[in-house]
C-alpha cells in the first residue's frame, strides 16, 4: 500500500510509506538507491521536521523517527481516536502546523476526521465522520486547504489562515469525472492547481483554483494513491501505488503495480515547509 510520498529537498531524496508492510522508504534520484525502515505499526506519512527528524503518523499516534539511527520514538497518541482507526494521510503548512486524517482501518465506519498538530498540541480541525480521510493539502500562499472524502469521491476546500481553518465546502465531485475511480492523495502546485491521485482510476487528474478539471495523466498502475512534486526546480512528479485489493488477473494487466513512478511534470511544485515540533 504506498502512500505518503514526499520530496525531502534539504536531503534530495523521497520518502514514501508502505502502510500494509509497516516499512517508511526513502528513494535517492541521484544513486537510484531505495531502502526501508521497518516502523513499528502501520505508517501513512512521514514529514521532515525542522529538527533533522522526521515526523510520522502511525496506527497509534504520531512518532519522531530518526533518520542517522532509523529509530522511531512514539511523540504522542491522538485524543479520542479509536483504537480501530489509524492515521493515513497528512501535509504542512506555511507555518510548519501538520495536518492529518485518521480513518477506520477497516475502510467501513465513517470514524475518520482530520486534526492540527501545532508545536506538540492536537487539535480537532475540519471535517468530521469520514470513512477514509486523505489530503490535507495546502496552497503555496497558505490560505486554502483541500481535505478529500475518498469514499465519498469528493473533495472539499477551507479557507486557512494562521489562526485556524475556516468550514470546508465542496470543492470537486470527482464521482461525477471518474465513475468508478476514487480520489486519493492530494497535492497543490506552483499553479494554485489541485492534483489527486485516483484509486481504481489510473491516473492523476488536475484542478483548477475553482474546482474544473484541467488534465489527466495516465499512469502504469491501476490503484494511484499520492503525488508530490520534487527534483531540483520541482518539476518532476513523483507518484506512489498500491497492490491491497489487485488479484492475480489484475497483476497481469497491470505487472508494475505498487512501484513508485516518476514524470516530467508540465508545471513545478513548490517546496514544503519543514515540521515546526516546539
Amino acid at each position: 500500500m504506498g502512500e505518503g510520498v514526499l520530496w525531502d529537498a534539504a536531503r534530495g531524496v523521497v520518502w514514501f510509506v508502505d502502510i500494509k508492510q509497516h516499512r517508511l522508504w526513502h528513494y535517492d534520484p541521484d544513486t537510484g538507491s531505495n531502502s526501508f525502515t521497518e516502523a513499528p505499526g502501520q505508517i501513512g506519512w512521514a514529514l521532515p521536521a525542522d529538527n533533522g527528524m522526521l515526523l510520522c503518523g502511525l496506527q497509534d499516534g504520531l512518532y519522531v523517527f530518526h533518520p542517522e539511527l532509523s529509530t522511531f520514538e512514539k511523540l504522542a497518541a491522538v485524543p479520542g481516536e479509536p483504537a480501530a482507526n489509524r492515521l493515513n494521510d497528512a501535509c504542512t503548512d506555511p507555518w510548519g502546523r501538520v495536518w492529518f486524517g485518521s480513518m477506520d482501518d477497516t475502510e467501513s465506519a465513517a470514524s475518520g476526521r482530520f486534526y492540527c498538530f501545532d508545536r506538540g498540541e492536537i487539535t480537532p480541525a475540519g471535517p468530521s465522520g469520514i470513512t477514509i480521510t486523505n489530503g490535507p493539502a495546502v496552497n503555496a500562499q497558505g490560505d486554502r486547504i483541500y481535505f478529500t472524502d475518498t469514499t465519498a469521491q469528493k473533495i472539499m476546500v477551507a479557507n486557512l489562515t494562521p489562526d485556524g481553518v475556516g468550514e470546508a465546502r465542496p470543492f470537486a465531485d470527482t464521482g461525477a469525472l471518474f465513475p468508478d475511480a476514487y480520489p486519493d492523495g492530494p497535492v497543490v502546485d506552483a499553479e494554485d492547481h489541485v492534483w489527486t491521485g485516483l484509486y481504481l482510476g489510473g491516473r492523476v487528474a488536475r484542478f483548477s483554483p475553482d474546482g474544473e478539471l484541467t488534465a489527466t495523466i495516465d499512469m502504469p498502475a491501476r490503484d494511484i494513491t499520492k503525488l508530490a512534486f520534487g527534483g531540483a526546480d520541482f518539476r518532476t512528479g513523483y507518484v506512489t501505488s498500491a497492490t491491497k485489493n489487485m488479484t492475480e488477473d489484475d497483476m497481469a494487466l497491470y505487472p508494475q503495480a505498487g512501484s513508485l513512478f516518476a514524470f516530467d511534470a508540465p508545471v513545478a511544485g513548490f517546496a514544503q515547509t519543514r515540521v515546526r515540533i516546539g
